[in-house]
């Protein structure tokens, strides 16, 4: 998936501590768009017909190894060929000294050159998973996010329904507040989502008749987190006596952000009900359910009905967020 996201080489730089071997500009304005990572083999073969000039270029043992087998004239031509291409930067790994040829060929291209005391494997590892939340896609949804028990739950309902009120009764119930008002999601993966808060309002939470506070100001570190996954989206809504709402538990409901699946659990909210309560108990048992287990279908076996007969049916819900 193609990224219209950039993250600065300088921002690369300080998350993996690389150091500098040679700069020529300002790594803040160098700016890199793809997550994924090159390791010149058939490059270094001059086979150039998939070649991304997007992506980081890492040299280690092989690629080292490899240039010194050839002449140092035709190493210092393939180096060329290849950093003539305008890669965004080059990184050795392992501490390597970096040869002649290599040093010759980024200066007269003007490349960004790196170096780690890192091995190969664990530098193209911490690389991707760093560009993959940087270039993730993402949306900005009106909602709050929590972590309960380790799980990330959304809510989600109109304004006024009460989010920010059971967050602030979460928090003094030993759980944290990661955003309030605006969640920025993104999808890290094909399988996960992970929300935050916008940097200039993160910590801060809303409170009707109180006005503004800053939670982690508050409550203490321990009250607040930067980042969680999204496991469980609650919508929170205004009790409707018309309405029937689920009593069991046995079909389940969700909703698709940015293509992926997250279960949805609908909460009427009345006067009386302990909402903060509720939501630790939905976050424990969505574990369970992760894990294997739906207390439904133990209590319907143990009332002696077939479950073969009582499928589970999933139905996609459209939630305005």
């Amino acid at each position: 998936m193609d990224s219209k996201y950039t993250v600065s080489l300088a921002k690369v730089i300080k998350e993996l501590s690389l150091d500098e071997i040679y700069m020529p500009g300002n790594p803040e304005e160098i700016m890199i768009s793809s997550p994924d990572v090159n390791r010149p083999g058939l490059e270094l073969n001059r086979f150039y017909d998939y070649y991304d000039r997007s992506r980081i270029i890492i040299f280690g043992n092989a690629e080292t190894a490899f240039l010194n087998s050839i002449s140092a004239e035709a190493r210092a031509q393939v180096l060329n060929e290849i950093f003539s291409k305008k890669p965004p930067a080059a990184i050795i790994a392992r501490n390597i000294k970096p040869m002649p040829e290599l040093l010759a060929a980024v200066k007269g291209n003007n490349i960004p050159l790196l170096g780690t005391p890192d091995t190969t494997s664990s530098l193209v590892a911490a690389l991707v998973a760093f560009m993959n939340v940087e270039l993730a896609p993402r949306i900005t949804r009106h909602g709050v996010l929590v972590e309960v028990y380790g799980e990330g739950i959304l809510l989600v309902g109109d304004s006024g329904v009460g989010k920010s009120e059971t967050a602030i009764e979460l928090i003094k119930r030993g759980h944290r507040l990661i955003a309030d008002d605006a969640v920025e999601i993104r999808r890290v993966s094909a399988r996960s989502l992970v929300g935050q808060a916008p940097s200039n309002i993160r910590h801060f939470i809303e409170l009707r008749g109180i006005g503004i506070i800053n939670a982690r100001r508050i409550f203490g570190m321990g009250a607040v987190k930067l980042t969680e996954k999204i496991d469980l989206v609650i919508n929170l809504e205004i009790w409707d006596s018309k309405k029937v709402y689920d009593r069991m538990g046995i079909d389940s409901e969700f909703t698709e952000i940015l293509g992926i699946k997250v279960p949805v659990l609908t909460i009427p909210v009345k006067p009386g009900r302990n909402l903060a309560v509720i939501i630790e108990v939905a976050a424990m048992n969505n574990r369970q359910k992760k894990m294997g287990y739906n207390a439904a279908q133990e209590l319907l076996q143990s009332l002696g009905m077939d479950l073969s007969t009582m499928q589970e049916q999933e139905k996609k819900l459209e939630l305005d967020i």
